[in-house]
């Protein structure tokens, strides 16, 4: 149970840093007015294309996860932390943009479903990446490979205004996905050897 409250609990501080980031970013918002055209907006923005992105959302519950272990403990806590998330998110956006949080239900309903599927498969995939052989390898490889994937699928596609911004976070996510599954496979060959001598 405390394993569930604590993945929770980093679903509640990615939510509200994710709605607080996009707030910061944008030139419309309270927040991120004064920031436009500033070094500290474009980094806002930058930081907001990367966290406010679908394979974000999926490392938060590979790395729930992965911290828990245990296949159903680790699904459990996929499933905690993202609707722990969605539900911060949306709270904290009500917050910002002085809305009701009435109206941002089906959104809400919608995102809470998806966590109770994919949470518990990307739970119990970041459990999964403790195990030695192929299996560790490719729950390792799962959020990089999901970061590639979705930088050619479905990249960032900010407005002009913001185009160096779009580039850096690609830059970012392409580098991060490189490093992420070279220590992954590094990690996975050296086992190996390990395991052969």
């Amino acid at each position: 149970m405390n394993r569930t409250l604590g993945a929770a609990l980093l679903g509640v501080a990615f939510g509200t840093g994710t709605s607080l980031v996009n707030a910061l970013s944008s030139p419309y918002s309270p927040l991120g007015a004064p920031l436009d055209g500033t070094l500290w907006g474009g980094a806002a923005k930058v930081l907001s294309l990367l966290v406010d992105s679908g394979w974000a959302w999926a490392a938060l519950a590979v790395g729930v996860g992965w911290l828990v272990g245990g296949l159903v403990r680790a699904g459990v806590a996929g499933v905690a932390a993202l609707m722990a998330a969605t539900a911060a998110y949306y709270a904290m956006d009500a917050l910002l943009r002085d809305e009701p949080l009435s109206w941002f239900w089906p959104e809400v309903l919608l995102w809470w479903g998806a966590s109770v599927v994919f949470g518990s498969l990307l739970g119990m995939v970041g459990a999964s990446i403790r195990r030695p052989g192929v299996i560790g390898l490719l729950a390792g490889l799962t959020v990089p490979v999901g970061a590639a994937a979705q930088m050619v699928v479905l990249p960032p596609t900010p407005t002009q205004a913001a185009i160096s911004a779009m580039l850096w976070a690609q830059a970012l996510v392409w580098a991060g996905a490189l490093l992420g599954a070279g220590l992954v496979i590094a990690r996975f060959v050296t086992r190996r050897r390990t395991a052969t001598a």
